[in-house]
């Protein structure tokens, strides 16, 4: 039996077990791990969510049987000390001695302190263990209970905001302190640096950039942060996480090659100075880098299992520090040479600071190559691009377009994951290629997603990749006639179209018929509210008739907020509202206590409002001449206008009248997903109608109509249905549109995706909608008029029945409110305190 014996059991470590054994011949060997923490090994990219209330448990990467199932010998809280290359021997601080034949060191890394005066001091933390993590929360709590909310974190890297969000969960004032310039200098430059510490102090965390700690100010606990200039940050607690140092103790005492500013060296099959000793992850010194990210620990694990199994895989020359994530709820994304800045180089910048969004790729001067890039508040676009940078694929004629989006209605410019070669590598975690997930599905071994994940492991690291992977998985599966359908979920084999149209010839109008005839088991969270609203969008039922399948919001016609009270958003079609109706708002706020905020579809929101006072809030805004904005349901939310040309010398047409008579026509109706319009008088586009579901532009000769847009994480711009048209025509277009998304979408698919999904695309709509190509436009508009002609206000409808106001009540057996809820002063008004 050949001994390999593994020092240290985190996720490389682990990594390095599993490749191990996944491969042939490895049966004659004996594989012995030793970790000097007290448990298996687990996730430490996901450690944060260990304050979002995840177990160590729940962390792990494997189960307690696990080891013992593929006989390894697992020793954990034992630390190796040393190791006697002569004798091929360990010994552990236990004073055991333990012989091997291959020795790999996976001892990763430590947090790097730096050498700050003070940093022993009580409330000091590094950002590295569960056991740190324990530690924070305790202290946390310590210094809440004397009346403290001030912590801060040294490191505005990926760790250092990623401890930044656990301490703004523990309900502590986060700061930031960065010694550079810029957050996160190694992935971002200045422009997407100022976008995320943005998108980041709108979170109330400060962010304090070209800090150089000069000590840690306290007696024996810290007090605060002393800066140069007597600069002082006053805090009650400091977290750490400013990089990491290699833990190459062992390859120092045992005479091993370590690099200068440490890491054990080693070749590109993972050796190190010595043939018989691996090093892999953060200890390794490959190519005179440490690789902080877990893919290419990964890969290091997979090559030393090879290596040892007398394979001849290896190391590639450039390892890929491309990566995505997400940081305190901004998505962050980089890939290639994210700074590359030279003469025969063209950066291309896209930045919204409205929307939080910063794109640049970098191209070559000719246009041709993609050499790197970042985003910043939206990375949705970051497989496709960086596939075709990983795969050196072919640019469109404007580059631009890559991250601006096709301006030309032919959809999108990043291509689908189909048109990769089959060597591009689609998971970069696990490093498994689209060959790999493709024959997986075309030999039999694989039969569904979950069986690819299984075998292949692919979506099980950061799990970017897995709309690919589906995507793959999907479009193997119809290359083999495989019929591919997306099932609502496990109690209906039908897709939300198939459902609907069930539910209409067979004139159903409760959940439960449905699901006796066509479904099994008792319903979901998932089907219900799905079957809820099929019976809205074809009898226009509003929330109040199926109460018991909604969801929250629809239950309580209002959105529920972090702290469980409700928001309120009376309609205010086109954006416009009298003196006097203003007025109304004004002394319902005051009178309830709400919080008020103007939104981007040019309403007010009330929030802060009790479950119970909801039905007192809207007698008083119903009395007073409004109904339900609907802000809480999957259907039409505004239509955003400008002034138009009644007060703008630039408008071409009355905009405002035109988005009041939209919205009052489409208001109330459910749909798939939320929808959003939008009506500019002139090309200068103030309300950004291009930005929404649809959107109609004023233009020479008539009106543009524009379709399937939206804003949000994913932008994408709206594309052209038909220029220079009458309004009636318009409104006919989008009786014809709406009412064909709403019967052929998915469950929760925003109409963009929809399009991108519509087989045919965009030519293939215009056909439908305006050539009557399939002869359903008739019978599409009748049932628009059906579901305009039987609105009612929800809101309306509770204060007239009083059966439906005994749901608004916070507990079953009391009229009494929630006493829990906290608020703390926030300007001249008020906001939840933090958890």
């Amino acid at each position: 039996m050949i001994n390999v014996i593994v020092v240290g059991n985190g996720m490389v470590g682990y990594k390095f077990c599993e490749k191990f054994i996944s491969k042939s011949g490895q049966e004659n060997y004996q594989i012995t791990v030793f970790g000097e923490e007290p448990r298996r090994a687990y996730d430490r990219v996901h450690l944060s969510e260990y304050f979002a209330g995840k177990s160590a448990d729940d962390l792990s990467l494997s189960t307690t049987s696990w080891y013992e199932e593929n006989n390894i010998i697992l020793n954990t809280s034992e630390l190796i000390t040393d190791i006697n290359r002569e004798q091929k021997t360990v010994h552990t601080h236990l004073e055991k001695t333990y012989e091997y034949d291959y020795l790999v060191l996976a001892t990763g890394s430590s947090a790097f302190v730096p050498p700050i005066d003070g940093v022993e001091k009580e409330g000091v933390f590094v950002y590295r263990t569960i056991e740190d993590l324990d530690a924070i929360m305790g202290y946390a709590k310590k210094i809440k209970a004397n009346g403290s909310t001030e912590a801060a974190v040294l490191g505005g890297g990926l760790l250092g905001l990623e401890a930044a969000k656990a301490v703004r969960d523990l309900g502590l004032n986060a700061h930031v302190v960065e010694f550079a310039p810029r957050l996160m200098p190694r992935q971002l430059d200045q422009g997407a640096s100022n976008m995320l510490q943005a998108k980041i102090e709108e979170l109330n965390i400060g962010i304090h950039l070209n800090k150089a700690t000069q000590y840690i100010d306290g007696e024996e606990s810290i007090k605060g942060m002393m800066f140069a200039n007597d600069d002082l940050l006053k805090v009650d607690m400091l977290v750490i996480s400013a990089g990491i140092k290699p833990r190459d103790e062992l390859g120092r005492v045992s005479g091993l090659e370590v690099g200068v500013r440490g890491g054990i060296v080693v070749n590109n099959k993972m050796q190190t100075s010595d043939p018989n000793i691996f090093a892999i992850g953060e200890v390794a010194l490959y190519n005179q880098m440490i690789y902080g990210l877990v893919a290419p620990g990964y890969e290091m694990a997979d090559v030393a299992a090879e290596q040892i199994l007398k394979g001849d895989k290896a190391m590639r020359e450039t390892i890929d520090m491309s990566t995505q994530l997400k940081l305190i709820g901004v998505e962050v994304a980089s890939f290639g040479d994210p700074f590359i800045e030279n003469e025969n180089v063209t950066a291309i910048v896209y930045e919204n600071k409205f929307s939080g969004i910063y794109k640049r790729i970098n191209v070559t001067k000719d246009g041709k190559t993609l050499l790197g890039g970042i985003l910043v508040g939206d990375s949705s676009d970051y497989n496709g691009l960086f596939q075709i940078y990983a795969n050196a694929m072919a640019l469109p004629a404007n580059p631009e377009d890559l991250i601006l989006g096709s301006r030309g209605g032919e959809g999108s410019t990043l291509g689908s994951a189909s048109d990769l070669p089959d060597t591009a590598i689609i998971c970069s975690c696990e490093n498994v290629t689209k060959g790999a997930i493709c024959c997986s599905i075309l030999d039999g071994t694989a039969n569904s997603f979950g069986d690819v994940v299984k075998l292949t492991k692919a979506t099980s690291g950061c799990g970017g990749c897995k709309p690919m992977v589906a995507d793959l998985v999907k479009a193997a599966q119809k290359s083999i006639g495989k019929e591919v359908k997306e099932s609502i979920c496990e109690h209906f084999n039908y897709t939300r179209q198939e459902l609907f149209d069930l539910v209409k010839i067979n004139k159903y109008t409760n959940y439960y018929e449905v699901i006796d005839h066509h479904g099994n088991g008792d319903g979901c969270e998932v089907c219900k509210p799905v079957v809820a609203s099929i019976f809205s969008s074809i009898y226009n039922d509003t929330a109040n008739k199926h109460v018991t399948t909604q969801d929250t919001n629809d239950r309580y016609l209002a959105n529920i907020q972090r702290n469980g009270t409700y928001s309120v958003v009376p309609r205010i079609a086109g954006g416009e509202i009298t003196p006097e109706k203003l007025i109304v708002i004004g002394e319902v706020a005051k009178q309830f206590d709400l919080y008020t905020k103007i939104t981007g579809a040019q309403r007010v929101d009330l929030f802060g409002a009790h479950l119970e006072d909801l039905p007192k809030i809207w007698k008083v805004l119903i009395d007073n001449g409004f109904e339900s904005g609907h802000a809480y349901g999957k259907s039409l939310r505004a239509v955003k206008s400008c002034v138009g040309n009644t007060w703008c010398r630039y408008g071409m047409d009355d905009s405002t009248t035109f988005a009041i008579e939209l919205e009052n026509r489409y208001r109330g109706i459910r749909s798939p997903h939320k929808l959003k319009g939008g009506v500019s008088a002139c090309i200068r586009e103030c309300a950004e109608a291009r930005g929404k579901d649809f959107g109609v532009i004023a233009v020479e000769g008539g009106w543009n109509l524009y379709i399937c847009g939206n804003g949000g994480a994913n932008p994408k711009h709206a594309v052209l249905l038909a220029e220079q048209i009458d309004k009636e025509t318009v409104f006919k277009y989008m009786d014809r549109f709406l009412m064909y998304y709403i019967r052929t979408a998915g469950p929760l698919v925003r109409t963009s995706t929809w399009l991108e999904k519509l087989d045919g695309g965009l030519d293939y709509l215009k056909e439908v909608i305006i050539h009557d190509r399939i002869g359903i436009c008739e019978t599409l508009e009748a049932e628009m008029e059906s579901l305009v002609g039987t609105f009612e206000c929800e809101w309306k409808q509770v204060l007239e029945k009083p059966r439906l106001m005994k749901r608004f009540s916070h507990f079953v057996n009391s009229d009494e409110k929630d006493d829990n809820i906290e608020y703390v002063p926030l300007r001249d008004q008020k906001m939840p305190r933090a958890w």
